[in-house]
């Protein structure tokens, strides 16, 4: 691994008296760094479907050249978020995802200077690789700076950044058109989210932390004590400073049952989440017979149902349910269920808007679970190693359920076919959540029996 990307030492140590209020400081500076570092990278990736009818029109490629670019990023970034995720485990969390978003720019740059189909793959697949740079240090973030019975609410926060940065492509896209013209779409639609990307990067490099060790301070298991119950019930010592990014998966990840349980509720996850907005504009259109506009507003309530649900949801599985954080996954996985059955049922204009609305507030509730029960599954120098397992399957296997084989069903058994195909995954996904949950509470219980261990050790010692 490149020297820039390997993790500081600290040179100094912060002295006693202010280890809290800095450690308040840099956390705050680290979970900020890391929010908009996130919420950057989804303005270089969902520009390019926005650019997408200038590529058919100016450059006269077909439906099927331009679904092929789009097949291409997703299968590329869903490897990615599998392998980056867990290069990150060995690297500086800010220097990595700022690298990334660098790295994105430049495809974008690319994008807008080139012409040719097969350059235009070539780009598209390197975006891909490129977006697959964010997550784990993220989630590597969140686990070195925030303990446990934290990671609802600030987890929540940070997922929503994808949200407000799908959500803000288009304005920035829409008044680079407005200022430059149309007869500019290659500038307009590449390369002003290029330059707004590096700009993110540069605030990511000022803001951003990498764990309180390499900070001066304290690990965040001296400061709070709890933290180390927890990571030495479960896994006994600290990764050993020789072992590869790939030997800490295969030991921590691979061979983990809870890692593969969590990773199979974001397949599920992925599936009908997929199966729901990539379908949605042709359901609505063609068999529910909704006007354009009509269907832009479901596809609104969709995606932006999303936000509220997802902070409420972190706040409810820290204080509510108490860290526990698969039945109130179990619980929108349900609600869901019946929601589909409404959303094919149901003929009524206002009431299908409603069960879209519903099924988008909901199903992002069990993803974003599901990333934070990654990061209390494993040590926190495997995060990135879990998260990329987690990311790899929910792509690769579960957004290809949701898109391709749900097609399949479609038009060789009808639209009914889709539909049971979704609601089987739903079933599916509430199965592993109960599994996930049971782990969770092994390992709890594990903690428990190594605090009580602890309290006895120095009794028996007098």
């Amino acid at each position: 691994m490149f020297s820039l990307l390997k993790p500081k030492v600290a040179a100094t140590t912060i002295p006693t008296e202010q280890i809290e209020p800095t450690y308040k400081r840099y956390r705050m500076q680290a979970l900020l760094s890391v929010f908009l570092g996130y919420l950057a990278y989804y303005i270089v990736r969902n520009n390019f479907t926005l650019s997408t009818p200038y590529l058919k029109e100016q450059l006269d490629l077909s439906a099927t050249q331009i679904g092929m670019l789009s097949s291409c990023m997703l299968i590329a970034y869903g490897i990615s978020k599998g392998v980056m995720s867990s290069l990150a485990d060995k690297a500086s969390p800010k220097v990595f995802m700022a690298c990334g978003l660098i790295l994105c720019a430049v495809v974008n740059l690319g994008l807008g200077f080139s012409s040719a189909f097969w350059i235009f793959v070539a780009l598209v697949v390197l975006n891909g690789l490129f977006q697959g740079m964010g997550v784990g240090p993220s989630f590597i973030t969140i686990a070195n700076w925030f303990p446990r019975r934290e990671r609802g609410r600030v987890g929540a926060f940070w997922n929503i950044s994808h949200n407000v940065g799908g959500g803000i492509v288009a304005p920035i896209v829409g008044t680079a058109f407005a200022l430059l013209g149309s007869e500019h779409w290659r500038t307009a639609g590449y390369i002003v989210p290029a330059a707004i990307a590096v700009l993110f990067a540069a605030v990511v490099l000022l803001l951003g932390k990498g764990s309180p060790r390499s900070e001066g301070l304290p690990a965040l298991e001296e400061m709070l004590p709890e933290e180390k119950v927890a990571l030495n019930a479960s896994h006994s010592g600290q990764a050993p400073e020789n072992m590869s990014a790939f030997q800490i998966f295969c030991t921590y990840v691979l061979k983990n049952k809870n890692a593969w349980y969590v990773s199979m509720v974001d397949v599920f996850v992925y599936m009908v989440r997929f199966g729901m907005i990539s379908w949605l504009p042709i359901y609505l259109l063609s068999v529910k017979h909704f006007s354009k506009e009509q269907m832009s507003v479901a596809f609104l309530f969709f995606e932006w149902a999303a936000i509220p649900s997802t902070l409420l949801a972190g706040w409810l599985s820290d204080k509510l349910f108490k860290g526990r954080r698969m039945p109130l996954a179990m619980i929108c996985m349900t609600l869901i269920f019946f929601c589909l059955l409404g959303y094919w049922e149901s003929d009524s204009l206002l009431m299908v808007t409603i069960y879209a609305a519903i099924v988008g507030c909901l199903i992002y509730v069990p993803q974003f679970l599901a990333s934070v029960q990654t990061m209390e599954i494993v040590p926190g120098f495997a995060v990135g190693s879990a998260v990329g397992l987690r990311g790899f399957m929910s792509y690769i296997f579960g957004a290809s359920l949701g898109t391709s084989l749900f097609g399949v069903m479609v038009d060789r058994v009808g639209w009914h076919g889709g539909f049971y195909l979704l609601m089987g995954g739903v079933i599916c996904c509430i199965l592993f959540c109960y599994l996930s949950h049971r782990g969770a509470l092994e390992l709890e219980r594990k903690r428990q029996e190594g605090a009580s261990q602890q309290r006895l050790e120095p009794a028996q010692a007098q």
